[in-house]
């Protein structure tokens, strides 16, 4: 165990190095010892969760983020291969992901499409000040199971709210998981709004993702 402990805690501190060469050394190491979804949850996602919170007390910048977020892109397609077959090309569904309209931060909403592309979903990050009937418009055009809304503003989070009535009022609601975050969001805010998954954190936002559409961990 304390082996295990020590691979993963070797890859997040890679991670937070932001240094790909050191990225890829520790997840060799660790490739035949630990499995790859332990090596992509526990340790890649866990210094990528540690970038993002450095990132928002200042004490990394945004290229900093790009070059982790680089890292652990090129270190799940070397993990690919390391996985069953059946896992491979067959996404666990299929993700919607932007910032309402009106706020301009994205770095943890891009952080949350890249976890959760490494984990196995199909991601179609929209980007950030995203109008809300563009959310709806892409939930069809890719028939997403899930929609994640991030707000970071206060003046913005009723973003989040709009996108749901206007899934009720397409009849979409029922048949699209909706995921809310961002600084000002709470768990009171999500239950208020009708949605079906609060996430805290990008780790928090693939594994409550994974238990709604009830695919295994």
């Amino acid at each position: 165990m304390a082996e295990r402990e020590e691979l993963l805690k070797e890859i997040s501190d890679a991670i937070i190095s932001c240094k790909k060469d050191n990225v890829l050394e520790a997840v060799n190491k660790a490739r035949g010892d630990l499995e790859a979804s332990d090596i992509i949850e526990n340790g890649l996602a866990a210094g990528m969760n540690e970038v993002g919170m450095k990132f928002e007390r200042g004490k990394l910048f945004l290229p900093h983020v790009m070059m982790a977020a680089e890292a652990m892109t090129d270190a799940v397609k070397t993990l690919e291969e390391d996985m069953p077959q059946e896992s491979r090309g067959k996404p666990l569904g299929v993700v919607i992901n932007g910032t309402v309209e009106g706020d301009v931060h994205d770095i943890g909403k891009s952080i949350v499409s890249t976890m959760l592309q490494a984990s196995g979903f199909e991601v179609y990050d929209i980007g950030r000040d995203v109008p809300a009937q563009d959310f709806i418009d892409k939930i069809k055009e890719h028939n997403a199971d899930v929609v994640g809304i991030s707000a970071l503003m206060t003046t913005t989070l009723q973003g989040q709210k709009d996108i749901i009535e206007l899934l009720k009022e397409a009849g979409m609601r029922d048949d699209t998981v909706v995921m809310v975050g961002g600084a000002p969001a709470t768990q009171a805010w999500a239950d208020k709004i009708g949605a079906d998954i609060y996430a805290e954190n990008a780790s928090i936002a693939v594994n409550k993702t994974k238990e709604k559409l009830g695919a295994s961990k």
